[in-house]
């Protein structure tokens, strides 16, 4: 199933719960958003399947770098992961 690849959110099972107490099984799906997220870093566009709350937290952090790289590596997808080094490569570098 569908998870978000920066925050690593993913579907959740709940009980629904009903007036004589009888618990049903259902499941949650994150709203996951196929988006294209430029990066300063790397001066292009990349695209992801992020969740609506990674989109507001990129904003309220200041960019998609920033939050990539404040970012834990367990929560992260593989492509994200490789986002992050090539990001940390390219500020590692000497401006030249």
């Amino acid at each position: 199933m569908a998870r978000c690849e920066l925050t690593g959110k993913g579907p959740i099972v709940k009980n629904l719960v009903s007036h004589s107490n009888v618990k049903t099984k259902k499941w949650m799906k994150p709203n996951i958003h196929k988006r294209r997220l430029y990066s300063d870093a790397l001066d292009t566009f990349v695209t992801l399947n992020i969740t609506t709350h990674a989109i507001r937290c990129i904003e309220h952090v200041g960019g998609f770098d920033k939050f990539l790289m404040r970012q834990g590596d367990d929560l992260l997808s593989k492509r994200a992961r490789q986002l992050k080094g090539r990001i940390r490569r390219t500020f590692a570098a000497p401006a030249a």
